[in-house]
């Protein structure tokens, strides 16, 4: 019979980042906090949280992180079937899901908050490039994940959502003065441009299918999608935008695509965990909805 105190307490400490908030969280000490993680590790045989700040899950840290959120989600269900089962007070369960910021940005607010503000449910969301966020499923880190994946990860399901059409722009200005011999691999090696972080491919994936060939772009960084259209118009550098978010701009003059006529569109696939609940259908149900609307059809 698994410790489900102790497990409360690991998914606390990796949820709040550390043992004192944990405590707090749980109404416990501390100390309660650490003994009961340490028992758990002793029987599991292994360490199952990476003592930093933040304080993070080992991978079988995670794995028990998830069990704990499926738990969770059933017992919400159980509540509602059973409703003097349920604990004082209003009872609500996290939702942890991975997501891509520009989905975040532009369509998918929208279907999250709505779908939190009608059922018992706490979201939890972490954002990450789209072609990464299939991470956090694997781990157990999340239940569910906007992803560019379309093969499902093990034990989880996979939806198509639509293509989310992005297209390279900057100012005029930035335009004028870094394009004015045309756009190809010697002038884009040395105008700016912009990135979500690291993992971001996206201006790159474009570069390589205008030129046919690999350019070493410069960069700035900017972790924030309302970020890349300030810092566009300000004429910083150049950027694979979402489409929604600039149109306005496209159409007032203030943005221009650096080659008309370039889309790039990026697929996108809802993938959530099998063994879940009605809590996580729901979600989906409500997130591919909004998706029907906001995306193109694959």
């Amino acid at each position: 019979m698994l410790d489900y105190a102790a497990l409360s307490a690991l998914a606390a400490v990796v949820r709040e980042g550390s043992f004192e908030r944990a405590a707090r969280a749980l109404h416990v000490t501390p100390s309660a906090i650490s003994q009961r993680i340490r028992a758990l590790e002793e029987r599991v045989g292994c360490a199952l949280v990476v003592r930093d700040n933040p304080c993070r899950a080992t991978e079988t840290g995670r794995r028990l992180c998830q069990h704990v959120d499926h738990v969770r989600l059933l017992e919400q269900e159980l509540y509602g079937a059973l409703p003097a089962l349920a604990p004082q007070g209003e009872a609500r369960v996290a939702l942890p899901v991975a997501v891509n910021a520009d989905s975040l940005a532009t369509w998918l607010a929208q279907p999250l908050a709505t779908f939190a503000a009608r059922h018992p449910v706490l979201m939890e969301v972490a954002v990450d490039d789209q072609d990464h966020t299939t991470e956090w499923l694997r781990g157990g880190a999340v239940l569910a994940a906007v992803t560019a994946t379309a093969r499902p990860a093990a034990g989880c399901n996979s939806q198509p959502l639509g293509a989310m059409r992005y297209v390279a722009a900057a100012s005029p200005d930035f335009v004028a003065r870094h394009f004015s011999a045309g756009v190809g691999p010697g002038t884009l090696a040395q105008a700016s441009s912009l990135v979500f972080n690291a993992k971001d491919e996206l201006q790159a994936r474009w570069v390589s299918r205008l030129c046919h060939r690999h350019v070493q772009l410069p960069r700035h960084a900017l972790p924030s999608s309302h970020a890349f259209v300030t810092a566009a118009l300000a004429g910083m550098g150049w950027g694979m935008h979402p489409q929604s978010m600039i149109e306005d701009h496209l159409a007032a003059g203030t943005l221009v695509e650096l080659v008309d006529g370039t889309p790039l569109d990026v697929p996108l696939h809802w993938q959530y965990a099998r063994a879940a609940s009605s809590l996580l259908e729901g979600l989906g149900n409500e997130v591919l909805a909004a998706a029907r609307t906001a995306l193109l059809p694959l």
